[in-house]
C-alpha cells in the first residue's frame, strides 16, 4: 500500500491513512437535497469523493462507499423551522413529495454519470429509514441528552457539552458565542437552548411528509438522518466520513455530538471537507440563488456563460483546484481548464502513434514516482496535472521529432497516462470514443464494399482492400457469419 495522508478536518493536520479493518475502508459521504437541478457547487464534492473512491480502490482497498439522498427533514433556513424543502417544492409544482425527490435524483444521476463520477456502493434515502432515525433518538433520549417539547425531540447541546466537552471540537466554534449569535426564529420557544437542535420535529397539520413516532406524528431531524444511516451501513465507527465544507457546522459537528451521546464516541477516523465553489467571491447556492445548473453549463444555456463546457471541461475545473481549496467561477478560468484537458487527452491519443527508437533523450523513469507523491499527500490532483503536462510536452517533442522514447518508454508513458489521468482522475476521452464510432461505421461500410466484391468473385479487389487495411494495423477475419476486423 502507498503511504497516503489524509488532511483531518477534526486533528486539523495530515494523518497517514490507517483503515479500521485492514484491506477494507467504510466512507461515508453526504449526498444531496433532491429539490432542484444539480450545480457546479454539487459536482465538486461528487467529483473530489469519487477521486478518493478510485484511488482507494487503486491501492487495493475493498471499499464500501454510502453516499446519501435527503428526501426529508432538511427544512428551509438549514434549522428547526421553516418548511421542508422538498415539499415546498411539492406543494409549488402540485406534485406528490417524492415524485420531486424522484425526479431530481434521476436528473442528478444523469449530470454525475455525465462527469464520469462513479455511482457509490450504497446510496441510501433519507425516508427509507425512518425506524432506524427513531431509535437512534430513542438512544440519545435514553443516554439524557435530549428531550421531548411539544411532541418534537431536541439535543440538549449544553448538558453535552458540560459532560464532554466536545461540542464544537470540528468547527472550532465556542458554545457561548454560538449562543450569542444565532437567530431567534418562530418556534424556538419549544428549546431549552437557542443552540439546541432537533431530532425529531412535529409536523404541523400543514406538512404533509410525516410518520408516526412515539413523541409525535413528525419527521425526523435532517442531522440524524446521516447518522442513522452510517451507523446501519459502515458501523458505529467507520473510516472516512466527507462532504462539503459548509457542512462542518451544524450538521458534522451534530452528527459527532449525536454519535458521542448514542454510543460515546464520533462517527469515523478521518473527517474530510471539500472547498467551496465560489461566484464573484460568494458561495455558489440554491439558497442564495446565484448557482448555474450542470446541465446549463452542458448547453451554455446561462447569460453568465459565454459558451458550453463538456463534462470532462468541468470535471478538469475542478480537479485543477486542491479539493481543500475555494474555486472562483470565471468563463476564462473555465476557457483554460477546457484548452489543458485537450491537451492532455490529445497527448493520451498521441502516445499510440509515436514511433519507438533505439534510445531515449529524455527521462521517464521518475514520472510515475511523482504522480503517487503526488496523489499520496492529502489527493493533491493540481500537483498531479502538473506532472501530467509535463509527460504531455515529452510526447508532444517526440512526437515533432525533437526527442527519442524507447519502445518501453513509450508503454510506460502509456500506462501513466491510464492509470493516473483515466483511472484515477475519472477523465473520459469522450472525443475518441466519438471517433471509435466514426471508425466502426466506415469499417462497417468497407467489409460491406468487399462483401460485395467476394460475392461478384472479384478478388482483386476483396485482396486489396483487405492488404491495405493491414498495412494500417486493421486485421479483416473471414468467417462463416461474415468478416470482421481487429485493430
Amino acid at each position: 500500500m502507498q503511504n497516503l495522508l489524509i488532511y483531518n478536518t477534526l486533528t486539523r493536520i495530515k494523518e497517514p491513512f490507517r483503515p479500521l479493518t485492514e484491506g477494507r475502508v467504510g466512507m461515508y459521504v453526504c449526498g444531496p437535497t433532491v429539490y432542484g437541478d444539480g450545480h457546479l457547487g454539487h459536482a465538486r464534492p461528487a467529483i473530489t469523493f469519487d477521486v478518493v473512491f478510485r484511488y482507494l480502490q487503486h491501492l487495493g482497498y475493498k471499499v464500501r462507499y454510502v453516499r446519501n439522498i435527503t428526501d426529508v427533514g432538511h427544512l428551509e433556513h438549514d434549522a428547526d423551522e421553516g418548511e421542508d424543502k422538498i415539499a415546498k417544492k411539492a406543494r409549488l409544482e402540485q406534485l406528490e413529495p417524492m415524485e420531486v425527490a424522484q425526479y431530481y435524483t434521476n436528473r442528478y444521476h444523469a449530470a454525475m454519470d455525465r462527469l464520469n463520477v462513479l455511482r457509490p456502493s450504497i446510496e441510501p434515502h433519507a425516508s427509507g429509514h425512518i425506524p432506524e432515525q427513531i431509535e437512534l433518538v430513542q438512544r440519545i433520549l435514553d443516554a439524557g441528552y435530549a428531550y421531548e417539547s411539544n411532541g418534537s425531540v431536541y439535543f440538549d447541546v449544553r448538558k453535552y457539552q458540560a459532560e464532554t466537552h466536545k461540542y464544537g471540537q470540528l468547527s472550532g466554534r465556542v458554545i457561548d458565542e454560538m449562543l450569542s449569535t444565532t437567530r431567534e426564529l418562530d418556534g424556538q420557544t419549544e428549546k431549552h437552548d437557542t443552540a439546541d437542535f432537533a431530532l425529531w420535529k412535529k409536523a404541523a397539520p400543514e406538512h404533509i411528509m410525516r410518520w408516526h413516532s412515539p413523541w409525535s406524528d413528525g419527521f425526523p431531524g435532517w442531522h440524524t438522518e446521516c447518522t442513522a444511516m452510517g451507523t446501519k451501513y459502515l458501523g458505529e465507527t467507520f473510516d472516512i466520513h466527507g462532504g462539503g465544507m459548509d457542512l462542518v457546522f451544524p450538521h458534522h459537528e451534530s452528527e459527532i455530538a449525536q454519535q458521542c451521546a448514542a454510543t460515546g464516541h464520533g462517527p469515523c477516523r478521518y473527517w474530510m471537507h471539500n472547498n467551496m465553489i465560489t461566484i464573484n467571491g460568494q458561495k455558489m447556492g440554491k439558497s442564495l440563488g446565484n448557482f448555474i445548473t450542470l446541465d446549463q453549463f452542458f448547453t451554455g444555456s446561462h447569460p453568465l456563460l459565454t459558451q458550453a463546457y463538456s463534462p470532462m471541461t468541468i470535471r478538469f475545473f475542478i480537479l485543477q483546484a486542491h479539493y481543500r481549496s475555494t474555486v472562483d467561477f470565471s468563463n476564462e478560468a473555465l476557457q483554460a481548464a477546457e484548452k489543458g484537458c485537450d491537451r492532455l487527452l490529445e497527448a493520451s491519443r498521441l502516445i499510440g502513434r509515436l514511433s519507438a527508437s533505439g534510445t531515449s533523450s529524455v527521462d521517464v523513469s521518475r514520472l510515475r514516482e511523482k504522480c503517487y507523491e503526488a496523489i499520496n499527500d492529502d489527493f493533491n490532483t493540481p500537483i498531479v496535472i502538473g506532472h501530467l503536462f509535463d509527460a504531455a510536452k515529452i510526447v508532444n517533442s517526440v512526437n515533432d521529432g525533437k526527442a527519442t522514447l524507447t519502445q518501453p518508454d513509450i508503454e510506460e508513458l502509456r500506462s501513466v497516462f491510464d492509470t493516473f489521468l483515466f483511472n484515477i482522475l475519472g477523465m473520459r476521452d469522450d472525443a475518441a470514443s466519438s471517433n471509435a464510432e466514426v471508425v466502426d461505421g466506415l469499417m462497417k461500410i468497407i467489409l460491406d464494399i468487399r462483401a460485395q466484391a467476394k460475392a461478384e468473385k472479384n478478388w482483386a479487389v476483396s485482396d486489396l482492400l483487405r492488404d491495405n487495411l493491414k498495412a494500417l494495423g486493421i486485421t479483416v477475419k473471414d468467417g462463416k457469419d461474415g468478416s470482421s476486423y481487429t485493430m
